[in-house]
């Protein structure tokens, strides 16, 4: 976000007001997230929010673009009422996963929303809210990795695990990547997911590593949870010229399905697609070719500052 905003021409201070510290830290802002709200300490909040106003305070800027915020006390909204400083609000989460209530809703605007269906909610409320999807980073230099598999990098939960098993064993090649799938011992014991997944598995990986991977499989997979927003996932495999099958029939609000991604609606349909992208090299370049040109005229960083810049504007 800071690189696309600096692209367009903007000095940018970027503050983490969550970002990962000394094991303290990290402790405190994993109770302050997970926590139901009566057992969560108040001095969590306040310590966030004393370091992003000492952030507000020595960067003095013209606009504030906050990410997320919900966990901000009203000491930050006030700040920024008393400067009158312009400011926009991305959520890149469903609303029912935050903390906002609808009194702060309408101090954080205007807001843009990776929801569809939250922007609706908000618009209906009074509240200025326009939908903003994420997008691709087209500024991360993408390597050339040879994979042979058919690709999955995100989380392990047993919906996934369940269908990545089923692929095995119709006999696609399928290889998951990730922490919770990976059986590096330091990655067990963090996660405790001491069973094997019985695929082949990789650990995390860096952004620019997992572009490569992405695009240099025969298809990667975009599978998703409990959400009605699209994760970066769905523009950055678009983006990097990777094949991208995915289980959401509602992507063609943004793709054109069959010709830019694909979309399974079964398990059986899944293992077909899967079987013909490891075999018909052609019909795969030509949806590769197609995704990532619309991603790159379309759903890059810089179009959405784009649309921050009029919202905030």
């Amino acid at each position: 976000m800071s690189t696309a905003l600096e692209r367009r021409g903007h000095q940018v201070t970027v503050h983490c007001y969550d970002a990962a510290g000394p094991f303290n830290q990290r402790l405190g802002n994993k109770l302050l997230h997970e926590l139901p709200e009566k057992w969560r300490p108040a001095k969590m909040e306040q310590k966030l929010t004393d370091r992003a106003l000492a952030a507000l305070n020595a960067a003095g800027p013209d606009v504030v673009v906050l990410v997320k915020g919900d966990q901000l006390g009203p000491d930050w909204w006030q700040a920024l009422d008393e400067r009158r400083i312009p400011r926009v609000t991305w959520l890149y989460d469903e609303l029912r996963r935050m903390r906002y209530t609808p009194e702060q809703l309408r101090n954080a605007g205007p807001i843009a929303s990776y929801s569809r269906q939250d922007t609706e909610s908000l618009t209906e409320q009074g509240i200025e809210a326009r939908h903003v999807p994420l997008a691709f980073d087209d500024s991360v230099p993408v390597p050339r990795i040879r994979e042979d598999h058919i690709s999955f990098i995100g989380a392990r939960y047993d919906s996934r695990e369940n269908l990545l098993r089923e692929l095995a064993a119709s006999a696609v090649p399928v290889k998951a990547y990730g922490r919770t799938w990976s059986r590096h011992p330091f990655d067990v014991l963090r996660t405790r997911q001491f069973s094997s997944a019985g695929i082949p598995v990789g650990r995390d990986m860096a952004r620019a590593e997992a572009y490569g991977v992405m695009q240099g499989s025969p298809a990667t997979l975009n599978l998703h949870g409990d959400q009605d927003g699209f994760t970066m996932r769905t523009f950055e495999a678009a983006g990097v010229g990777a094949l991208q099958i995915l289980d959401r029939a509602d992507v063609d609000s943004m793709y054109d399905v069959g010709d830019e991604v694909l979309v399974f609606e079964s398990a059986e349909e899944l293992v077909e697609l899967c079987r013909r992208a490891l075999l018909d090299g052609h019909w795969a370049q030509r949806i590769r070719m197609a995704g990532q040109r619309r991603t790159l005229e379309q759903h890059t960083f810089g179009h959405r500052i784009a649309t921050l810049e009029e919202l905030w504007g």
